[in-house]
């Protein structure tokens, strides 16, 4: 998929996530288990790094630097844009900077926060005027190399951070995730309590039971969908991959060679029990009155005062409900309710990557790769929005307690030959999933509230569309 072709579609930043297995069987402790993948174990970092992906002469790669002891006395001015216009408000982004200046007290770094990034980031990519470090839009894989700098080879990068692989393409990687997201369901413990939930749903049934006694028993609002914001929407694409089927090889293997991927499967797992939780709760009048009329800044004090009782967003929503109001304590977190032959799965993986311009001077490129990996290694910043950590030696906040018993998955990558496979899917059926989708979301929600299609209806569309995509491109299909 060409970045024209992105364009035209307005595609937002694709997440590409990982994911958590929860056990289930405790609901509310905390977790620290075992993983399956890269996150499993710290790799120890004195070992010698492997030959790195063809760096630019002079530029180091990732693991070849030492935050503290190289480059202290590198002379640079580098730009920034990013989407974080909320954490450059209020002061966040120019207090981490002047930390990073007592260490490096000439390399100069010059934010801007972007408010439309999704589409602006894409509209000055292809000027190739943008500055030095961004965070990546949704591009094709295959046309990494042609707008950013190598960050590592992926096999050194693996042995740094968690999440490496999202923007890799041919053993190189191109990206560092600025924090990483679990998964899950926002919810407030104090509406949970006077509605009478006393445990965590863990199915579909059992959540819109949860909602309905949310309704029944107190003032709050059942499930905020925050349809009017949009891009919101686009959060419950995170949940078909693992979370919904157990299977970490589906979203970026599996998926585009799926005949049926939206079909019922009968036992509340899988894509189709996911949206339907959303079209139950809209038809069953468990959400705001008026979906039109949502307000996303509003609903973070909504929530932390107990105005609402549930919002689907990944967990890095989760340190600005606390925020938002007089009663943190009682903004909790809890794994996405499928589960799937008795395992709960959540999501944890990278979010936007940092990366660096192609284009930029040798310094500068230096200069982005040390700040990059101090933002990474030293700022706190992933710690502090509730992040899952994205440094090998990092640690979990305490949010995640509702996750005991978890074991950490990660999606794996696509295989050889692959990569654009779903991009180009994505495209062609302009269905666009975790790649700013946010109107076939909107679709359910409208379509339930006015009963203008069913459920059913909307997803023998969405196969009719990913079929023809799969005709279209030539992909092998798999029944």
């Amino acid at each position: 998929m060409k970045l024209r072709k992105v364009l035209a579609l307005t595609l937002a930043a694709a997440m590409t996530l990982s994911l958590v297995a929860c056990s289930g069987a405790k609901e509310e402790a905390a977790a620290e288990t075992e993983t399956k993948t890269e996150e499993a174990a710290p790799a120890e970092k004195e070992e010698a790094p492997a030959e790195a992906e063809a760096p630019a002469e002079g530029v180091p790669v990732y693991s070849q630097i030492a935050i503290g002891e190289d480059y202290t006395d590198l002379t640079a001015e580098i730009k920034w844009i990013h989407h974080k216009t909320d954490r450059a408000e209020d002061g966040t982004i120019d207090a981490m900077i002047a930390e990073f200046n007592k260490v490096y007290p000439n390399i100069t770094v010059v934010p801007e926060a972007v408010t439309d990034y999704a589409e602006d980031a894409l509209l000055r990519l292809s000027t190739g005027d943008w500055g030095d470090i961004m965070f990546i839009p949704a591009v094709d894989k295959a046309e990494l190399s042609t707008y950013f700098q190598p960050i590592d080879s992926l096999e050194n990068l693996q042995k740094e951070i968690n999440f490496a692989d999202a923007w890799q393409f041919d053993g190189t990687s191109y990206g560092v995730p600025y924090m990483a997201n679990a998964q899950g369901v926002l919810y407030n413990k104090a509406v949970f309590e006077a509605a009478g939930v006393t445990e965590i749903p863990k199915t579909p049934d059992e959540f819109i039971a949860a909602l309905q006694a949310i309704k029944d028993n107190t003032d709050a609002i059942p499930l905020y969908t925050n349809y009017a914001a949009g891009w919101t929407m686009g959060a419950w694409d995170a949940y078909i991959g693992v979370v919904s089927n157990g299977d970490d090889t589906y979203m970026n293997q599996k998926f585009v060679h799926t005949a049926e991927p939206f079909k019922d499967n009968g036992d509340g797992t899988g894509a189709y029990a996911l949206y339907k939780i959303l079209y139950d709760a809209v038809a069953g009048g468990l959400i705001e009155d008026d979906y039109t009329t949502t307000d996303w800044e509003g609903c973070k004090g909504m929530l932390n005062r107990g105005e609402i009782g549930t919002m689907v967003l990944g967990s890095w929503a989760y340190a600005q409900m606390v925020e938002a109001g007089d009663h943190g304590e009682d903004v909790g977190y809890m794994p996405f309710p499928i589960t799937v032959g008795g395992t709960q799965y959540a999501l944890a993986g990278g979010d936007y990557n940092y990366a660096v311009n192609v284009n930029s001077s040798d310094e500068n490129k230096t200069a982005s790769l040390v700040f990059i990996k101090w933002m990474t290694e030293k700022s706190g910043w992933c710690f502090n929005e509730g992040g899952y950590t994205v440094d090998k030696d990092g640690q979990n906040p305490d949010m995640y307690a509702a996750f005991d018993g978890c074991t950490v998955l990660s999606d794996q990558p696509a295989l050889a030959g692959e990569e654009t496979f779903l991009n180009d899917v994505n495209a062609e059926s302009e269905l666009s999933f975790n790649a700013g989708g946010n109107a076939k979301v909107q679709r359910i929600i409208e379509a339930a509230a006015t009963g203008s299609e069913t459920f059913d209806d909307i997803m023998a569309d969405w196969t009719a569309a990913w079929n023809a995509a799969q005709e279209e491109l030539g992909i092998e299909v798999n029944n």
